[in-house]
């Protein structure tokens, strides 16, 4: 049985709501990331199976989308690909809290028409497998383009560190995914970037590789499970995917070792979409983790880390490992991708 009660965990997600909510009531942190805090809330709002949570995240997204102060203007005839997203992104949270702009919506599909996949996404699914070649951003602020090796930006100049491959693909996946859901096409379907799971294979040992590919792997298989479960709207069946789930459960213990209580959240929240409950071994000494790492300030990860998302992702990772879902059953985002993860797992079986 769990070491916890369950007073203990209904009251770690009251106060990691709270935290949350306390940086979107903070005008400057609003603005920053004010789009991602409402998706949260809604999210919180529509898959908790905990009624008093579901009614605590409505009122919280209901009050603070009246004081969003998103971007109304028309967009710039000019808009390159990373304003497109930034307003697409803005109009499909409007949508998910019932605000429409059909208006804007054939503005963002026409000016995308203007672009090639390479534009949008990390590398061009079409053509190759996830790039190795792509910088992260500088810790200077600076978004280098592919290939660069050195920050562009003259008074820094600092080398760069790449993307993992496991990085490269999660973001193009994530991304072609909430471009699906808005209804928008950046160059490529969803479909053309899943295709190149199998290239990620086999994942990896971390004894065998830094901490840094590992734990995008990681975050590569969690990001794969929200695109295919609607983020926490369906269940799983780990017959579709038996490597992912397998090593999930196999490395739920590095999430401890490596103290990281945001890639716990996202195997525990992924390990509920294959159907484990907290009457899991496994899922009961994370929860147990989360609990016991939890600040007393309601928040979870670095109390004081260098931008914003580091202070609030954590603590929504670790509220959707601590939270029961309310599942609709098993079922995928793309159900016609059906046939191709059957292959994959009889190919997995195989091997």
């Amino acid at each position: 049985m769990a070491t916890y009660k369950a007073q203990q965990r209904e009251q770690a997600i009251q106060k990691g709501m709270e935290f949350i909510y306390d940086i979107a009531c903070n005008p400057e942190h609003f603005a920053e990331c004010g789009q991602e805090l409402l998706y949260f809330f809604h999210k919180i709002a529509s898959t908790s199976l905990d009624r008093n949570l579901r009614k605590l995240a409505k009122g919280m997204a209901q009050e603070r989308f009246q004081q969003w102060q998103r971007n109304k203007n028309p967009l710039p005839a000019d808009a390159d690909p990373d304003t497109i997203i930034v307003y697409y992104h803005e109009d499909w949270t409007a949508e998910l809290l019932g605000v429409r702009n059909p208006v804007r919506k054939r503005e963002l599909q026409e000016a995308a028409k203007r672009f090639t996949t390479d534009d949008f996404l990390w590398f061009n699914p079409f053509t190759e497998a996830p790039a190795t070649d792509m910088p992260n951003t500088c810790h200077c602020g600076t978004w280098n383009p592919r290939g660069r090796k050195r920050c562009s930006n003259r008074k820094c100049n600092a080398k760069l560190l790449m993307m993992t491959r496991y990085e490269v693909w999660y973001y193009s996946l994530t991304r072609a995914y909430c471009a699906h859901s808005y209804g928008l096409l950046l160059g490529a379907h969803y479909l053309e970037v899943l295709k190149w799971l199998p290239s990620l294979y086999p994942y990896p040992d971390r004894q065998n590789t830094s901490d840094l590919e590992f734990i995008d792997s990681i975050y590569a298989i969690s990001h794969l499970v929200y695109t295919l479960n609607e983020y926490g709207v369906y269940n799983l069946s780990p017959r579709w995917f038996p490597r992912e789930y397998e090593f999930l459960k196999a490395n739920l213990h590095e999430a401890i070792d490596l103290d990281n209580p945001d890639m716990m959240g996202e195997i525990l929240d992924s390990l509920m979409s294959f159907g484990l409950t907290d009457k899991h071994p496994l899922i009961r000494k994370g929860i147990d983790f989360l609990l016991f790492k939890q600040n007393s300030d309601g928040s979870w990860g670095d109390a004081e880390p260098d931008y914003l998302y580091g202070r609030y992702h954590p603590t929504w990772t670790a509220i959707d490992g601590l939270r029961e879902f309310a599942w609709k059953g098993e079922a995928l985002k793309f159900p016609e991708i059906l046939p191709l993860l059957k292959l994959w797992a009889k190919n997995d079986y195989l091997a």
